[in-house]
């Protein structure tokens, strides 16, 4: 009897260990959580946004940067908007800026980039007189983006991107000709395939009125595998002409790999 009470006793200290240890080793096996983005305290620091975008900020531009730069002298201070992804997310969201701040589109590249991917990364600089409007046009920039990323859809394959605003300003103009004042939007498709097919449908869907086409070796781009159609005219049409691109080209880009298709954040159009 007593060896039976004994045996009890040293089973139910080993079932208890044995509960303690599984946590334990579970945890040892989680793997390690992916480290937060490190904090910066640089002044010229604005902030961070999706498609690895950074804003920045310079006080007072270094006059020898003005002359190599070829920036007016009157802007004392330039915001800065660089991001590996996503070029045309970019130039809307910077249109956006330029017409809620009191500052001016100064340069817009598109660097062939994308992380590897088929199209572009971006590089624009906002000039101002005043430091704050600077900085000001770069955090309007940076929230835009989760927007205007909303029609971004991206596979292993290629991707497809779709802008429209109901009044183009002066960042659009710079970046692609856009009317001042008049509904714009773009389609971009890569491989170059899908957005010459996309392109011909947005041309056939609706009355637009073509402002430009941009292909691999042509009208503007760095050799990127996309094609990019530009097209203005009533709002409705230019709606409706993206809206029909859109459906084709998901349509296509799926048979490529066999990935779902889906936005980036949120579709705004």
């Amino acid at each position: 009897m007593k060896d039976d009470l004994v045996e009890k006793l040293m089973d139910e200290v080993m079932r208890k260990m044995g509960s303690t240890e599984a946590p334990a080793a579970a945890a040892a096996e989680k793997p390690a959580a992916k480290a937060a983005p490190k904090a910066c305290t640089l002044t010229e620091f604005v902030g961070t946004a999706i498609g690895h975008t950074v804003g920045l900020v310079i006080a007072n531009v270094d006059p020898l940067l003005h002359e190599k730069m070829n920036i007016d002298r009157k802007y004392r201070s330039i915001g800065i908007v660089g991001a590996r992804t996503g070029a045309g997310p970019h130039i809307f969201a910077a249109d956006e800026a330029v017409k809620a701040t009191n500052s001016e589109v100064v340069l817009i590249e598109l660097p062939r980039d994308t992380e590897g991917g088929g199209g572009h990364g971006s590089l624009i600089l906002f000039g101002a007189e005043d430091v704050s409007d600077a900085r000001r046009a770069v955090e309007v920039t940076l929230s835009e983006l989760n927007r205007t990323f909303g029609d971004v859809y991206g596979t292993p394959a290629g991707h497809l991107e779709f802008q429209y605003t109901a009044r183009a300003s002066h960042a659009l103009h710079k970046a692609f000709g856009a009317p001042l004042g008049q509904a714009f939007g773009i389609t971009v498709g890569a491989p170059a395939a899908i957005g010459v097919l996309m392109a011909d449908t947005a041309a056939k869907a609706a009355t637009v009125v073509p402002v430009g086409y941009a292909s691999p070796g042509n009208g503007g781009t760095s050799h990127s595998n996309e094609v990019i159609f530009m097209f203005t005219g009533d709002s409705g049409a230019v709606r409706q002409a993206i809206i029909a691109a859109r459906e084709v080209g998901k349509q296509v880009l799926s048979t490529l790999d066999g990935a779902e298709i889906v936005s980036s954040t949120k579709p705004y159009i």
